[in-house]
């Protein structure tokens, strides 16, 4: 059974490492789950992503021999897709659409005020590895623009104050005992 058909999602959560955390079994276990799947590449990204946090450019040359591809193949893959990322993000994945119908609604001025307020640009991750800020090109919710995607929720009609509060829930505070 693979991790993500688990039946117990705490012992999933359990035995997935910390982001950023892999060794080559994790690699490894990863791809001979999946690598029986027609078309096992995509999945097994997915499923490393998944319990990674990203595709780490050390797992290339193991998936590649374990299924006899070349690492330009994976790599090239990796690449092509904007989904997958080669390094860690922040706790927060934010997607910022920029399709045309979003920035008719006011997406270019909520674009300059999520990069003002977490002072970073696109690609890039907060000091406090909070938030990483990607473009996305269209997230399906044209009616209701500007629209973000924070890690896999999907918000619309986002206005700067929305986005403020937002980002108020999400970030962790560090609490000082006296």
């Amino acid at each position: 059974m693979h991790m993500s058909e688990t039946a117990d999602p705490k012992a999933a959560v359990m035995s997935t490492p910390v982001a950023g955390d892999w060794n080559p079994d994790v690699i490894r276990q990863e791809v001979a789950a999946l690598q029986h799947k027609p078309g096992a590449l995509l999945p097994i990204l997915h499923a490393i992503q998944d319990r990674v946090g990203y595709v780490p450019e050390g797992a290339v040359p193991i998936i590649a021999e374990m299924l006899q591809q070349t690492r330009a193949d994976i790599h090239g893959v990796i690449t092509f897709y904007h989904h997958f990322r080669t390094h860690p993000s922040g706790s927060n994945l934010l997607e910022v659409c920029r399709a045309e119908a979003c920035q008719a609604r006011g997406g270019r001025a909520l674009e300059r005020h999520v990069q003002e307020c977490l002072s970073v640009g696109y690609h890039d991750t907060t000091a406090d590895n909070e938030f990483t800020l990607v473009p996305v090109y269209c997230l399906g919710n044209c009616a209701c623009g500007p629209s973000i995607r924070v890690n896999n929720d999907i918000i619309g009609r986002v206005t700067p104050q929305k986005f403020d509060q937002l980002v108020d829930a999400l970030t962790t505070s560090v609490l000082q005992l006296k």
